[in-house]
């Protein structure tokens, strides 16, 4: 499974594969990006973790969904 990483990028937010630094989605705002991932993830397995302006971890997404080793709602 192939990991992808969104942070803060400047004055705006990018997503990048883990290990590399190239941008492969960048949008001015979060919001804006994350809803670039459906259409840029559809037909990739793939967890794409979602960080916060700081660099924490805010949140983690599977796709597909069908792909989550949770299997929780959430």
């Amino acid at each position: 499974m192939d990991i992808y990483h969104v942070v803060a990028d400047g004055s705006g937010w990018k997503m990048h594969a883990q290990g590399t630094d190239r941008a492969l989605l960048s949008a001015s705002t979060k919001a804006d990006l994350l809803q670039q991932l459906p259409g840029y993830m559809a037909g990739r397995t793939a967890s794409v973790k979602i960080h916060t302006e700081t660099g924490q971890i805010e949140d983690e997404r599977t796709y597909p969904r069908s792909e989550d080793p949770r299997r929780s709602k959430g």
